[in-house]
């Protein structure tokens, strides 16, 4: 596993960085350990969050830099790095601001006399494995709460993103985090797993793959670690009734397209009323075409490329294996090196491939349906249970979706609605556990009572 900056735009590798040696794996754990047993559980919360503060500031001082980086990682546009900046920097800032909520003690109605509380108090190091699609706004959310809590971190990033690792660490250091609070390490995915393995390490986040969360899982039960999984998305986009057809296609592709389409709680699958289908279908293709694709420095561009190339081949296979097996192309499918246009696939059957995938990237399948029922049960008829979307004129049909709807979170009547204060995260094959809001600082937290005669 090698650590380098390879700018997918143009392929060019930009920098590289040395895996650390098996040396450095304990030494790790140690230092997390030593920050936990020291700083962390001497300091107040109100001591954690100052740090924690001063880090979202940097995020805000450092925003042209900090996204530049990301664009040359895995090719996002500018204005979508930037955004995620200020995003990271919200999400930690909100962590700084609930301290006191999130270490509080809870008071339990007794039956008997006398008192009991639920206090949270930290377990200890944790581990987290960190995704290339969002390399700040992911490590935000695990890390700020935790360290709130008095967790320490060490913190894995994807190969691919090794300056943003670095840019975060920096920023911990800088913020006047002790040494080991937040521990950067370029590890293979052995040296990964003697990580979790050490005793010093008392919990694992996983954001990533089904394959990479089912390994980490796998590995965390041998050694009876908590493990919390935020894994990958099939989100449905439901659309029932609508007085402006503009707007919701609008949101679609939006959403549809954010982070070039490399967002696990995207929309993937657009489950249409047939009595809207038509009109949808033309102006959803449209506009999905009209995104203009180019290297993420330049300024109108709504996508940039895939985050690698590798990436691109992967959705370019999905896609024509789609078609292979029946399913019509309507626009798009083709790839320019890690550059793939945008893509609307409809006629997809539940005996193909693509039914049952994700679609990494600029692509979306259109499904025709004749009524609420029949678009709840396809909505549902995936392993994954992330996000999902439902479009409707109708309160009390809304009401009723997100009723039914397999997953972790219901957007009605709005995309890209994510914020700090929302908890994140899914059901099925799409994960174990909550991101941010106040559920986030639960995680990974010793829920201890303390029943006073």
């Amino acid at each position: 596993m090698n650590y380098a900056v390879v700018n997918p735009a143009t392929g060019e590798t930009l920098a590289e960085y040395p895996t650390m040696t098996d040396a450095e794996v304990p030494a790790a754990a140690a230092a997390a350990d030593a920050a936990y047993r020291g700083w962390l559980r001497s300091s107040t919360p109100a001591e954690r969050a100052a740090v924690i503060r001063r880090v979202a500031e940097l995020h805000r001082e450092r925003r042209e830099e900090l996204a530049a980086i990301i664009v040359r990682e895995m090719g996002k546009p500018m204005s979508h790095a930037l955004g995620e900046v200020d995003f990271a920097a919200d999400i930690t800032e909100y962590y700084a601001d609930n301290a006191e909520a999130i270490t509080g003690d809870t008071p339990i109605d007794i039956l008997g006399e006398g008192t009991a509380v639920i206090r949270r108090s930290a377990l200890g190091p944790l581990l987290g494995i960190m995704p290339w699609n969002f390399p700040y706004y992911q490590v935000a959310r695990f890390a700020a709460p935790n360290i709130v809590v008095g967790n320490s971190i060490v913190l894995k990033h994807a190969p691919q993103c090794p300056e943003s690792a670095a840019a975060i660490e920096q920023m911990y250091r800088d913020a006047g985090a002790p040494e080991g609070v937040y521990v950067n390490v370029y590890a293979s995915n052995e040296q990964a797993a003697q990580i979790i393995a050490d005793p010093r390490i008392h919990g694992v986040s996983v954001t990533g793959s089904e394959r990479a969360g089912s390994a980490v899982a796998a590995l965390a039960g041998q050694h009876l670690k908590k493990v919390a999984l935020e894994l990958g998305g099939s989100d449905p986009f439901i659309l029932l009734s609508t007085e402006d057809m503009d707007a919701v296609v609008e949101g679609a592709v939006e959403a549809r397209m954010d982070n070039s389409g490399q967002s696990c709680n995207a929309p993937k699958r657009f489950i249409v009323i047939d009595s809207l289908y038509d009109e949808f279908l033309e102006k959803f293709t449209a506009a999905m075409v009209a995104c203009k694709a180019g290297d993420g420095f330049e300024e109108d561009s709504v996508i940039g490329p895939l985050s690698s190339l590798a990436a691109a081949e992967r959705l370019e296979g999905q896609v024509a294996t789609a078609v292979a097996q029946g399913a019509t192309l309507v626009a798009g499918g083709t790839r320019d090196g890690a550059f793939y246009a945008p893509t609307v696939l409809t006629g997809v059957t539940p005996e193909m491939d693509v039914y049952r995938e994700e679609l990494f990237g600029p692509a979306a399948a259109v499904y025709k349906v004749t009524s609420e029922e029949e678009a709840i049960a396809l909505a549902n008829d995936t392993a994954f249970g992330l996000g999902s979307y439902v479009y409707t004129t109708d309160e009390a049909q809304a009401q009723r979706v997100a009723d039914a709807i397999e997953a972790g979170m219901v957007y009605v009547n709005c995309v890209l609605a994510d914020s700090p204060e929302l908890p994140f995260g899914g059901v099925k094959r799409s994960g174990t556990s909550r991101e941010m809001g106040l559920l986030a600082a639960d995680e990974f937290v010793n829920k201890k009572l303390i029943r006073v005669a």
